[in-house]
């Protein structure tokens, strides 16, 4: 077997790894708020996200270009395969540390976090920064801010819409219509980050001369992807499933459908007519904390929620620290 087939198969194993921890780490962006709201039984949830999980990477081909090509040019020969292992290593490290502390980080920001961090100290690597402030950080300080404007404007429209009505009755409509917005958001996850780990894999098979373009997406990427997320989706990460299902404010079922229709609405945008890879983590998030401000802004639990925001600005620097340090552990194994 040769080094460079070795190189790729080690860039496929951990970029599968990621998947995986994606899957557990972000399965409370599909179903936290069904849950909560008891719309949905946990294992239920579980394997409704699983399932839409693994239909949305199908959708997520523009996603997955971004990030294969977009991001980072790598050094020449097995090398490059040295920079995607650590940068991989380096997001799969914060995504435990950060769901062993039930913070739900981006998974995104980690995997882009770790290819930098690795990029930055390769011989011959070069960082996009440009592409990666039009791509990542632009989508990524907008995409809060639109989640949060829109969760308290669909909010609002549906305690006015809804106004006469039956409390009982609404509360038991909003758990059936759960179900679809809980469907739709785990779609939306599929769609964004099953893709990143297509971009990943991708990229190995073109550095390490296994296909001649660095966008074409083999059809098993697709399943394999897809699969590894939504096994990883259903084992459940019930850390941060309690965070943003409880700890942020007190979901009722159409604070839930809100905050979810919100959600997913924003990742396909950014999806379909983008191709940007967006954080599916801080989207919902921040989509619950506009829902929570309709009922008054000390619903919100302000504490929680700024924990859950300093995780999400040191996301970035710490899995390219972490990423970093790998890749001096593991470029001789990649000369």
């Amino acid at each position: 077997m040769s080094p460079e087939l070795l190189a790729v198969l080690a860039v496929i194993t951990a970029a599968m790894v990621f998947d995986y921890t994606n899957g557990f780490h972000d399965a409370a962006n599909a179903i936290a708020t069904s849950v909560s709201t008891r719309a949905l039984t946990p294992r239920v949830a579980l394997a409704m996200a699983a399932v839409g999980n693994f239909v949305g990477a199908h959708f997520g081909g523009a996603v997955a270009k971004t990030v294969g090509e977009g991001i980072v040019q790598l050094p020449p020969g097995v090398a490059s395969l040295g920079v995607v292992f650590a940068g991989v290593l380096g997001a799969v490290a914060w995504n435990v540390i950060t769901w062993y502390f039930g913070l739900p980080s981006s998974s995104s920001h980690a995997l882009f976090g770790g290819l930098v961090g690795a990029t930055l100290f390769a011989s011959g690597g070069v960082v996009e920064w440009a592409s990666i402030t039009q791509k990542v950080l632009i989508p990524m300080v907008l995409s809060p801010v639109v989640g949060l404007i829109l969760g308290f404007l669909v909010m609002l429209a549906i305690l006015w819409g809804f106004r006469r009505g039956h409390p009982g009755r609404l509360n038991r409509g909003f758990r059936h219509a759960q179900t679809v917005s809980a469907a739709a958001m785990s779609i939306g996850h599929g769609m964004q980050d099953a893709a990143k780990t297509m971009g990943i894999i991708v990229l190995a098979l073109y550095t390490g001369g296994y296909q001649d373009s660095p966008t074409e997406i083999p059809t098993w990427v697709y399943y394999t992807s897809a699969t590894m997320l939504a096994l990883g989706t259903y084992a459940g990460g019930w850390r941060i499933i309690r965070t943003l299902g409880r700890k942020i404010i007190d979901l009722g079922p159409p604070e839930g459908f809100a905050a979810e229709t919100v959600a997913s609405s924003v990742l396909y945008f950014n999806a379909l007519v983008l191709g940007a890879p967006i954080s599916t983590t801080h989207t919902i998030t921040s989509a619950i904390m506009g829902v929570g401000a309709t009922k008054r802004v000390s619903a919100v639990r302000w504490n929680v929620a700024g924990n859950i925001v300093i995780a999400w600005i040191i996301t970035f620097p710490a899995a390219a620290a972490i990423a970093c340090l790998a890749y001096f552990l593991v470029r001789p194994l990649f000369s």
